[in-house]
């Protein structure tokens, strides 16, 4: 599901302070590897490494056409009951849900198409104007499969973009934005119905960026699902729909993060802002509740070997954690993602541009060996230039509680790492302290035998 994201000029945003009152308070991390973890031979290890780097939640995409009965027919099944999890065949997501509920782990649990060819209106493939109906009866279904296991729901998986929902657009309207509000209020509809109705449900999952006549920008997405545009009104209901949290995927471009694209209509996390003024808009209308927060469900900054999307390993470091940052300094923003444990496997045989279509966002390459990034997960520490000092943020992420962590600098490869100073994290494993600048000069983060990779300082 590569995402072909063409870079534009760089413009730099505004990164909002990470601490005291506006920095959030409860952002959650949720961690995205569907490669190891529904894989019976790979879970258990990737489970323990998991668990060893602090995650405490998973996000699982639970695919319609997958686990619902002859998904190729072009005849709908007879004889079922399909808000009955019997009528499906729920293979490998009943191991990784129950591998998670023995650990102690939350799921974020996305329902999402494809779904199959018989409840789609001309039956010629997965995508295509889906019957809102049929979707609901499937979410029912999981709802009364996964309901004691998940409190947290998301409906569709970028659905502003036509790997998930077709068409996207119709004689130059975009029209994804009709479907999926109807898809999303028969979601919830069902969720209530399997006992559900009280669970977090997040709308959106939304594509970053738009590409007219083929992918719907997220806010022009927003603003139809949540039938802000007068062309929207006119087709039928409109009132205020049942969501707890908007949920979006704010990958950003080989400039990094604090890219803001020059489309006002496309969010990445550089450019958060747009997303939370939009939501406060949509509320003022009283199309979704007040300050709806923000789940930033999928993330990743792709690295080498994909030298055409990708960044060195030392740059997909210090954008992860940079990131992770501008997303902490959002009190609006209730989770933040890592999109794969490994990168997915390259193609054979193709030409070098095409070699790597899936995603290198991975903490490890496709064959397993670790990329520094490994480490900077486990303590993401950001370095952000500020006048004559250097703003440092980091996160103990596996601890507990209360922590006292190391900081080191290395001055140009002069001697090696040296000590700069102990830092004191809050009770979730944060801290922010300010230290002076020296040009050249790299930081690393150690706790508990653990270190970080090294970074380097941004100017903002």
């Amino acid at each position: 599901m590569r995402r072909i994201i063409v870079s534009a000029c760089v413009v730099l945003g505004a990164l909002l302070s990470a601490t005291g009152a506006q920095a959030s308070t409860t952002q959650q991390l949720v961690f995205d590897a569907p490669r190891d973890l529904l894989a019976e031979d790979a879970r258990p290890a990737a489970l323990d490494e998991l668990q060893s780097l602090g995650v405490k939640s998973l996000r699982v995409l639970l695919y319609w056409k997958q686990v619902a009965p002859k998904p190729e027919a072009r005849a709908k099944p007879r004889g079922l009951d399909l808000s009955d999890p019997a009528s499906y065949d729920w293979g490998q997501y009943d191991g990784l849900m129950n591998a998670a509920r023995e650990r102690g782990m939350t799921v974020l649990l996305t329902l999402t198409m494809p779904g199959p060819r018989w409840a789609m209106r001309d039956r010629q493939d997965f995508l295509t104007y889906p019957n809102a109906t049929e979707f609901g009866r499937f979410v029912e279904a999981a709802g009364k499969r996964y309901g004691e296991q998940v409190e947290t729901w998301a409906i569709g998986n970028e659905p502003n973009h036509p790997d998930f929902l077709r068409p996207q657009y119709r004689k130059g309207e975009a029209v994804s934005p009709r479907l999926y509000r109807a898809l999303y209020r028969s979601a919830t509809a069902a969720l209530d119905r399997s006992g559900n109705g009280d669970d977090t449900k997040l709308i959106g999952e939304t594509l970053p960026r738009g590409r007219r006549g083929r992918s719907v920008a997220p806010l022009a997405f927003l603003r139809g699902v949540l039938c802000l545009n007068a062309s929207y009104r006119k087709r039928g209901s409109c009132g205020r729909l049942d969501a707890d949290g908007y949920a979006h995927h704010p990958y950003t471009v080989k400039e990094g993060p604090f890219f803001v694209s020059p489309n006002k209509d496309d969010v990445t996390i550089g450019s958060l802002g747009r997303l939370v003024k939009a939501l406060d808009r949509a509320a003022s209308a009283g199309a979704v509740r007040s300050k709806m927060p923000i789940w930033l469900t999928e993330f990743g900054i792709q690295s080498t070997p994909d030298r055409f999307t990708g960044v060195s390993l030392t740059k997909q470091v210090e954008f992860r954690s940079l990131a992770e940052r501008i997303a902490y300094s959002q009190p609006r923003v209730k989770a933040f993602s890592q999109y794969l444990l490994r990168d997915d496997s390259p193609i054979e045989g193709v030409a070098a541009s095409k070699r790597y279509g899936g995603f290198e966002s991975g903490l490890k390459f496709s064959t397993g060996r670790a990329k520094p990034s490994l480490e900077g997960f486990r303590l993401p520490l950001a370095a952000l230039r500020r006048g004559k000092g250097v703003s440092l943020w980091g996160l103990v992420r596996p601890a507990t509680g209360v922590v006292t962590a190391e900081l080191f600098v290395d001055d140009r490869g002069r001697g090696g790492f040296k000590p700069l100073r102990e830092v004191r994290t809050n009770s979730r494993g944060y801290f922010t302290v300010r230290v002076g600048y020296k040009r050249g000069r790299k930081y690393q983060l150690r706790w508990n035998g653990a270190q970080s990779a090294p970074v380097t300082a941004y100017k903002r």
